[in-house]
């Protein structure tokens, strides 16, 4: 039975993950982290609904703001850390801020660095620990990329370097560490960056691929 993290989990990619892993049975327990409370209280009704509500714990807070008391008052220790909260802003390069890159940075960079080095000692051990940060095809060197997400796609390439760190740096402590990078899914994110355009794939079905990967893929990559 695992314990798992999910951040970002009111919507997109996130909220369907949450959902699945709420009703998988190799799952124990649940911490979903996101701002949306109204969000979360779905979740809490669909746990209820399908007789897993004590599986199901909902963190209605900025993912840069929670505490460790907060987390470790439900867990005891993380088996699997779900990066997935993001941020987009769309503005050509000249018109980005300071402000604009900080924001950015901070919920896909910095934030995901302090959740790492803050549930550390809930990690690992005797049983691995899967790390998993969602990054972007945006942030992959060589891929496409497009006007207007100059920031974004910078913070992506930041999260995907730091992942390759950690890899290394938790390479003796029994955690691994992977990096997602996600090509078009259909999310409020996709549609806020190209209004109509229709991807291939739905958060529904990336989150079936994201679950397996949360708790199998670190015994390939």
């Amino acid at each position: 039975m695992m314990n798992v993290i999910v951040t970002g989990a009111s919507s997109g990619v996130g909220y369907e993950l949450t959902k699945k892993l709420i009703a998988d049975t190799r799952i124990s327990k649940v911490l979903g982290i996101a701002r949306r409370k109204k969000r979360l209280d779905e979740l809490v009704e669909y746990a209820n609904s399908i007789g897993r509500r004590d599986v199901f714990t909902p963190l209605a807070k900025d993912v840069s703001t929670v505490s460790l008391n907060e987390i470790s008052s439900h867990l005891n220790r993380v088996d699997a850390l779900v990066n997935n909260a993001g941020m987009l802003i769309s503005k050509p390069f000249l018109e980005l801020s300071e402000e604009d890159f900080m924001e950015i940075y901070k919920v896909n960079v910095f934030a995901p660095a302090r959740l790492i080095q803050m549930l550390k000692p809930l990690m690992g051990g005797e049983k691995t620990t899967h790390i998993v940060n969602i990054g972007s095809m945006g942030g992959f060197q060589g891929a496409s990329k497009f006007p207007g997400l100059s920031a974004y796609s910078s913070s992506k390439s930041a999260i995907a370097g730091l992942s390759e760190c950690l890899a290394e740096e938790f390479k003796n402590d029994n955690i691994k560490v992977n990096c997602l990078a996600f090509g078009a899914v259909q999310t409020e994110m996709l549609e806020k960056a190209f209004p109509g355009f229709q991807a291939p794939l739905s958060s529904f079905q990336m989150a079936d691929f994201v679950l397996d990967f949360s708790l199998n893929g670190h015994v390939y990559y």
